[in-house]
């Protein structure tokens, strides 16, 4: 299968190197060199490291990395894809404008799918002149690790997309749950609620940032403390979902005063160095303290 991955960030470069090491053939796909270039040299290192972890093969490494062609033209990348995923900004207009671009240069049986966490799916797919082959494929992240995708579908998702959609996931080694689209889906909806929740206990002064992620962590077996999975995230990407669910279902999704003040500081995760905690070299190094 040849699969377009649109967006070499942290969602993009990861959807294209577990796509191609599952054996597909990858375009990746940016607006600029540069951004490619970086995508790529990010999928070598994850690789690098899953070589040191004794994951990856040298030769895996290799023949993974032949199958990925990175690009900035959208019509090469799209020309001969069976299946396209956009793993863009989180913005609606740019969304749709992306699909009717990708329709307009792809095979007309190609999939179509978004990558979004919490947009409509189904607003998405109505920019298409065909929108039954549209659906959502939300991973999680980090792609290359975690074992989870969410297949959404549109209104308009036909059941081949459907099939074609969940058998892609499981030919990659991820599990499939599928999902009616709705705001936040099954795992942003939940995800984000425990993430504020924390934040407001934070903003209270219920406890410290490392105790209320300590308390998930030991006491209920999370891997990960909703403290700091909303530093890895970006504290952008919650405060922009968690308005999204407000304007949808109400205002028990009202972001915490503390999530914007940080937002409006520039202190979003650990893509800046702090957030909640203080990061290097992608590990916490402290508590930010402020607080």
């Amino acid at each position: 299968m040849h699969v377009a991955v649109l967006g070499a960030g942290t969602m993009g470069h990861g959807i294209a190197q577990v796509s191609a090491m599952a054996g597909h053939s990858v375009a990746l796909r940016d607006v600029e060199d540069d951004l490619v270039d970086a995508g790529l040299a990010s999928i070598r290192d994850n690789l690098d490291g899953g070589i040191e972890r004794g994951k990856v093969t040298e030769a895996e490494r290799d023949a993974t990395l032949d199958r990925i062609e990175g690009v900035t033209d959208l019509g090469v990348a799209v020309a001969d894809a069976d299946l396209v995923i956009e793993a863009i900004p989180e913005v609606m207009d740019l969304k749709q404008s992306t699909f009717t671009d990708v329709e307009a240069s792809a095979p007309e049986e190609a999939v179509l799918a978004s990558n979004t966490s919490s947009l409509s799916v189904t607003e998405i797919a109505s920019a298409l002149d065909r929108p039954g082959r549209a659906v959502g494929l939300h991973f999680f992240n980090p792609p290359h690790i975690m074992g989870l995708v969410e297949v959404v579908l549109a209104e308009q998702t036909t059941e081949e997309t459907r099939h074609f959609a969940e058998d892609y996931v499981s030919g990659i080694g991820k599990t499939p749950i599928t999902v009616e689209d709705s705001p936040g889906f099954a795992t942003s909806r939940l995800g984000v609620a425990f993430g504020a929740e924390a934040v407001r206990m934070l903003q209270t002064g219920v406890a410290s940032a490392r105790d209320i992620d300590r308390a998930m962590e030991l006491g209920y077996n999370h891997p990960m403390g909703p403290i700091e999975l909303t530093d890895i995230v970006g504290l952008d990407v919650r405060l922009d979902v968690l308005e999204y669910l407000r304007s949808e279902l109400g205002e028990r999704f009202r972001p915490p005063q503390l999530l914007r003040r940080k937002v409006r500081a520039g202190k979003l995760g650990r893509k800046t160095g702090e957030g909640f905690y203080r990061w290097e070299n992608g590990e916490i190094i402290d508590e930010d303290g402020t607080e």
